[in-house]
């Protein structure tokens, strides 16, 4: 496993070896959710706390939790390939939004 997953949140698994410990963040959201252990179902029961006491603090405070992965991104690209891209899109009939979405699809499905 590359990542935690838990209530549609991502968090990362880094080990520092200075400390010989486990750390992570939650992924996808602008604050800063951490988290550590001393091993990987201590690192994995830490992280769905911080999850958690976040969805609890921002229910107390009576805001909106960020939500991870919007679906929404800017991307830069050469003006070239953004001209390209949006002719392809055309000639397929499709948005360009939907162009960019099966390009990244495609490429994810793609064995390394």
């Amino acid at each position: 496993m590359k990542y935690l997953e838990y209530k549609g949140y991502t968090g990362t698994i880094e080990y520092s070896k200075e400390d010989e410990l486990l750390f992570g963040k939650v992924i996808g959201i602008k604050g800063l959710l951490s988290y550590e252990g001393s091993t990987g179902a201590e690192l994995e029961v830490n992280f769905k706390a911080v999850i958690d006491e976040y969805l609890a603090d921002c229910k107390l405070a009576k805001i909106k939790p960020e939500k991870p992965f919007k679906g929404s991104f800017n991307v830069r690209i050469p003006s070239e390939l953004h001209r390209d891209a949006a002719l392809k899109a055309r000639e397929l009939d499709i948005s360009l939004n939907n162009f960019v979405s099966e390009s990244i699809r495609s490429r994810l499905l793609q064995k390394v």
